[in-house]
């Protein structure tokens, strides 16, 4: 597997992984909260083939500048002004757990920008900000930092709470390094960025075509919930990962590319090559 070098947008504002050709169909991928663009790197590769892959650091990750107010809606006002910063046009967008919920956000406020979609183990809410289960969720993630711990040092314990049966042991390397390099700052914000979230209405407006991907072992986003989600996007597609969690790209890489290869071949057929003999 090639390894591609971090690069910079030219304003600064956000490093990002990049491997295709320049001018191939673009197609973006969106890491979740203990993730990073390196945890794409399988799939940056493997889709290079025929698309520019790209995967950014979220703001606050890596080399990417920190939001000053951190919000789904501003997340999604950043992802936009990076796809701009990168010359992305029309991108095939990919979102793993809340970068699922910011692609949810992005086609809120500008529903044509993609011209396909993946929520890969992501919710359409989070529910109400003063909920019991939102609190004892949020007090579950952020209690150990308030306590002293670090991310380095929680980082073992949280991936290992996310994954589901026989995960790559690669995969769960990169997990962890990931995770463990997470600022603190950056989690917290984040995790609190998830208050409130609420686009379930919105679900129904999603007019591109889209791919619900699940895990059987997922607990954050379950099966259930996301196939219920699927059935109410009107161009949606379902499929369900079985035996595995949370990081379905990192646990099972040739399961969850398999995924997107049908999904996206189905919606954009290879043309046909001329055969010019006579």
């Amino acid at each position: 597997m090639a390894d591609t070098d971090t690069l910079t947008t030219g304003d600064g504002r956000f490093s990002y992984r990049a491997a295709g050709e320049i001018g191939a169909p673009p197609l973006v991928f969106l890491h979740g909260i203990g993730g990073a663009a390196r945890a794409w790197r399988e799939q940056l590769d493997s889709f290079a083939t025929r698309y520019r892959t790209v995967a950014w650091d979220m703001p606050g990750y890596g080399a990417s500048k920190p939001l000053e107010d951190t919000s789904i809606a501003n997340l999604a006002a950043a992802l936009k002004d990076f796809l701009q910063a990168v010359s992305v046009e029309k991108p095939i967008l990919v979102g793993h757990s809340i970068g699922g919920m910011i692609v949810q956000q992005l086609l809120v406020t500008d529903p044509a920008i993609a011209p396909a979609v993946i929520l890969a183990q992501t919710s359409p809410a989070f529910g109400k900000a003063d909920g019991d289960w939102q609190k004892s969720f949020i007090d579950a993630r952020l209690g150990p930092l308030e306590r002293g711990e670090t991310m380095e040092q929680l980082a073992p314990t949280l991936v290992s709470e996310l994954v589901g049966d026989d995960p790559d042991p690669r995969g769960i390397e990169i997990a962890r390094d990931c995770m463990a390099g997470v600022p603190e700052a950056t989690y917290k914000a984040m995790m609190l960025a998830l208050m409130g979230f609420d686009l379930r209405a919105a679900l129904k407006k999603i007019e591109v075509p889209t791919l619900l991907l699940s895990g059987s072992k997922d607990n954050n986003a379950p099966a259930p919930m996301m196939k219920k989600m699927a059935s109410y996007v009107p161009h949606a597609k379902y499929a369900e990962l079985e035996g595995v969690g949370h990081l379905a790209n990192l646990e099972r890489p040739m399961l969850f590319n398999a995924s997107l290869t049908s999904f996206l071949t189905a919606c954009f057929p290879p043309e046909p090559k001329n055969d010019s003999r006579e």
